[in-house]
């Protein structure tokens, strides 16, 4: 856990490479051998945080558009918990989702994948509530598209010195994509 900690910190702040594994293992107490008795090397580690990211955040996506609630409120909920997990584990969201060009192409291979998966949810639930007649797009994919990056680049800039709360910062977010999606039953 440790070890996971000091990367993420150091992937942030420095970037994956300029970061060491002699940086990590200083930031997180232990030797610098100590990182391989976890993990055969820094790659595996950024892997190892992307995976677990995307994996999380494809649960919270699949949870929420497989439940029973009308497009609209799936919707609002999807971007509020989206938003705020990237306004409250900014740094380790932005290791997630920024340092990705950083994986060799097998395990690139493998988020790309959790990516897709998370965005044919979120697209579907574009498509139901068009089907529904309560969204208005001209193209599902890219609305789609539009609603993640929206909540993709809060990790970019908030920090602790921000004035809204991740939640608050969810809630607004939520309500400017609905209007982005031409919402025509906002609750």
């Amino acid at each position: 856990r440790r070890l996971v900690v000091a990367a993420v910190e150091s992937f942030a702040k420095v970037g994956f490479h300029a970061t060491t594994t002699r940086d990590i293992a200083t930031a997180a107490g232990m030797s610098p051998a100590a990182l391989y008795v976890h993990f055969p090397s820094k790659t595996a580690l950024l892997f190892e945080i992307s995976r677990t990211g995307h994996e999380r955040t494809l649960a919270m996506v699949l949870d929420v558009a497989n439940g029973t609630a009308d497009p609209v409120t799936k919707m609002r909920t999807l971007v509020e918990n989206f938003v705020a997990w990237h306004a409250r584990e900014h740094v380790t969201a932005r290791v997630v989702q920024y340092e990705l060009t950083a994986l060799p192409e097998r395990e690139y291979l493998v988020i790309a994948g959790l990516r897709r998966r998370i965005e044919q949810a979120v697209r579907a639930l574009v498509t139901a509530g068009s089907d529904a007649g309560v969204f208005t797009v001209p193209d599902s994919k890219t609305a789609a598209r539009a609603v993640l990056s929206l909540g993709i680049d809060v990790a970019r800039w908030y920090s602790e010195r921000t004035r809204k709360t991740p939640r608050a910062l969810g809630r607004e977010y939520a309500t400017l994509v609905l209007g982005m999606l031409g919402c025509t039953n906002s609750p």
